[in-house]
């Protein structure tokens, strides 16, 4: 028997967002809900400088809100 997997995960990309790993990050939020930034470097394979800097620039275009120590989606 084979499972499969199935989602309701509706996540429109912004339209501004050119860098795949600014991408990558923001689906990555989207389908998980939030991540810390040790999160996203694990499971991303992306260093800690760059996911700061992402998470930056995502923040500052106000589509991502930092809370207990977790970014979300805003």
């Amino acid at each position: 028997m084979t499972a499969s997997a199935t989602t309701d995960l509706d996540v429109s990309m912004p339209t501004d967002l050119d860098s795949a790993r600014a991408k990558l990050v923001y689906l990555y939020l989207a389908a998980g809900g939030g991540a810390t930034a040790d999160d996203l470097c694990a499971d991303l394979a992306i260093k800690k400088g760059t996911v700061l800097s992402i998470t930056g620039t995502l923040r500052d275009r106000g589509l991502l809100k930092r809370r207990d120590g977790r970014y979300e989606l805003a």
